[in-house]
């Protein structure tokens, strides 16, 4: 029978009716399994995935099929936001057996969870040169039985291979020059028509457009500049970002940033808000500014819940994809009537449509307007909004992930400084005291990870920032004395994905690259060369250069994935503080400089010290003093001064 009713994932309770005998990951599974001397069948996915919902319409709602699954395997289902370890563990398997990686995820285990084969979507009949799932299933029951050998051959390949690229190489921390040598790389990546990285499929890459965000604040390079804003209004006007309701979508499925694959992700516009937040500081854009309201409102309004935020809202409404979101032109002149015309020409709206005979709405083609012009736009759009909102919306993933807060919490509390929204702030900070506790959890039932903690310590250090409160000091350093005790590499340095109390899984993963998310490694070395200057306790920092080594090997074989790890090991090897007392907050809400930390001091006399290069500059005591100053030091630093 199906065991998943008594789940509190949405996406494993979405598949509670299934005629498949779904068990939920655990020993009583592998212990079925090891009784009946039958093979796993691992399908891993989450609720807001589209292929994941089209699988399980052909195949999992299929009585044939489930009952080929119930007869020859044992069967079950994981929600990868519930256990990005085992996620991540069995998406590298795949990997090694050179095919590539996604949702859902369709692993065959041994009794004992160990990998031997798999892939990720199959459809019901031969198709696309992909085969059916059906005859995958009798291939893979039949060789389990007739094929042992062949079997235990795989699983044993698989686990030295993925024990092999565990494996941390050592290495130096690199120096400022190659850091301007790797952001030439990718800037050479960039779209010059379109902005952002590749071509279709096309991801934010946010890790990436940050570094070279701080790579121009660094050097002063107009072509990284220019590089980001142009990757930024892009994807701000393109139909990866909903113009009605605020907020963007998981990926583009073309180059331009018009078709969006429709999922909305909590993570992916904590990080959008966090960089425009930046970009915005130092242009002033009032697209960016806009784009921050509108997606920090949406979020508010749409994610939050009992002051903490909601993971996704799915693609698909009523079993279509992105049908909650288009128009036909038809729809628009009903709702605007003789503001019509104008909106569908900014809109890029067309009778015969842009995208399956229906319109997504952007901005691609319409450069923004003035003040005015933008306000009477927003009339518009509020009118079009009311009359979507009576549409059937894709349904809410209502899981709490530590991790994901983490990073709108962040987004939040500087964004609320940088536009003066105290409300946000306030948001952050409410989110925060429902989430921390000294033994954090990912969500639910569920041990925190790695990523928990890093995200969590990187938000206390925001919000300390912006209100001077060390009580987030405190909750950092305690987080980060539970990392150093149960998640780190005592012989090989780093931290290691998961608690040494977690043992279900096929490897205890460590690494520093970023995924859709900066790495927890990572971001580790950046809270810890903070807490070094916050705190005067030099242990950070011979901690942040422990993790930072861990992996130096690894990034000089392969640095694309390593942005996060190398902009904050640049933080680590040149470190900038500023010791305050007074008020100066004018002066942050128009200078970007992440790195920079600030140290508050009590005292009602303006007064500002920046230390760099291990020396510490004349205080200065005016808001026009402490910009210039602030931007002259913030790319005065060389290659020469690597170290």
């Amino acid at each position: 029978m199906n065991l998943l009713q008594d789940e509190t994932s949405p996406y494993l309770l979405q598949h509670k009716n299934n005629p498949v005998h779904w068990m939920p990951w655990g020993a009583p599974a592998f212990a079925r399994a090891q009784g009946e001397s039958k093979p796993v069948l691992l399908s891993i996915g989450y609720a807001a995935c589209h292929w994941c919902h089209v699988m399980a319409h052909e195949s999992f709602e299929d009585e044939a099929t489930a009952a080929l699954m119930n007869s020859r395997f044992v069967c079950i289902k994981l929600d990868r936001e519930e256990r990005p370890d085992l996620d991540a563990a069995y998406q590298s398997a795949l990997s090694l057996m050179g095919r590539h990686g996604g949702w859902p995820l369709t692993m065959f285990l041994t009794p004992e969870g160990q990998p031997f084969w798999g892939g990720t979507y199959f459809p019901p009949e031969p198709r696309h040169g992909m085969p059916a799932f059906r005859d995958i299933l009798s291939a893979i029951a039949d060789s389990w039985q007739k094929d042992a050998g062949k079997i235990t051959h795989n699983v044993a390949s698989l686990a030295a291979a993925l024990e092999e690229i565990n494996t941390a190489a050592k290495g130096a921390l690199v120096p400022r020059g190659a850091l301007d040598n790797i952001a030439q790389h990718y800037l050479s990546l960039i779209d010059p028509a379109h902005g952002g990285i590749g071509s279709a499929p096309k991801f934010p890459n946010l890790t990436i457009i940050k570094f070279l965000w701080s790579a121009y604040l660094r050097t002063d390079a107009p072509a990284c500049k220019a590089a980001v804003l142009h990757s930024l209004t892009q994807m701000c006007q393109g139909g990866i970002y909903d113009h009605l309701g605020g907020g963007f979508a998981r990926y583009s499925v073309d180059a331009e940033w018009l078709v969006p694959h429709f999922e909305k992700m909590l993570y992916d516009n904590a990080l959008f808000v966090s960089l425009l937040t930046e970009v915005y500081k130092e242009t002033q854009n009032p697209l960016f500014s806009d784009r921050i309201t509108e997606t920090v409102e949406f979020v508010l309004r749409d994610l939050r819940s009992d002051d903490v935020f909601a993971t996704s809202f799915d693609a698909d409404s009523e079993g279509i994809e992105g049908r909650y979101y288009v128009w036909t032109a038809k729809e628009i002149d009903a709702v605007l009537g003789k503001d019509a015309e104008r909106f569908k020409k900014t809109y890029d709206v067309t009778a015969f449509g842009n995208w399956e005979r229906t319109n997504i709405l952007n901005r691609l083609h319409s450069a923004y307007g003035t003040a005015e012009e933008e306000a009477h736009l927003k009339t518009l759009r509020q009118k079009l909004k009311a009359v979507r909102d009576k549409r059937v919306p894709p349904a809410r993933d209502g899981k709490v992930l530590a991790d994901n807060n983490g990073l709108m919490i962040a987004a939040l509390a500087n964004a609320g400084f940088a536009l003066e929204r105290q409300l946000w702030t306030e948001a952050a900070q409410k989110a925060f005291a429902k989430l921390a506790q000294d033994k954090l959890v990912h969500t639910g039932k569920h041990a925190a990870l790695l990523e928990d903690y890093a995200s969590m310590c990187a938000a206390a250090l925001a919000l300390y920032d912006v209100t001077q409160d060390k009580s987030y000091i405190a909750w950092t350093e305690k987080w980060t004395a539970v990392l150093d005790k149960e998640f780190r590499d005592e012989k090989g340095g780093g931290y290691f994905m998961t608690a040494k109390t977690q043992t279900d899984t096929p490897v205890r993963l460590k690494s520093a690259q970023d995924g859709p998310v900066p790495s927890g490694n990572g971001t580790m070395i950046g809270v810890l060369t903070q807490l070094a200057a916050l705190t005067g306790d030099a242990a950070y920092e011979s901690r942040a250069r422990a993790v930072a080594e861990a992996f130096g090997g690894n990034v000089v074989r392969q640095f694309f994935p390593y942005a996060a790890f190398l902009e904050n090991g640049d933080a680590l090897q040149n470190p900038v503080t500023l010791t305050l007392s007074g008020d100066f907050a004018a002066v942050f809400r128009k200078v970007s400089w992440p790195a920079l930390v600030k140290i508050f001091k009590d005292g009602a006399t303006p007064s500002a010290m920046l230390c760099q290069e291990r020396r510490c500059l004349a205080p200065v005591t005016t808001p026009e003093a402490l910009e210039k100053l602030l931007r002259e030091a913030r790319c005065s630093t060389s290659a020469a001064n690597d170290g």
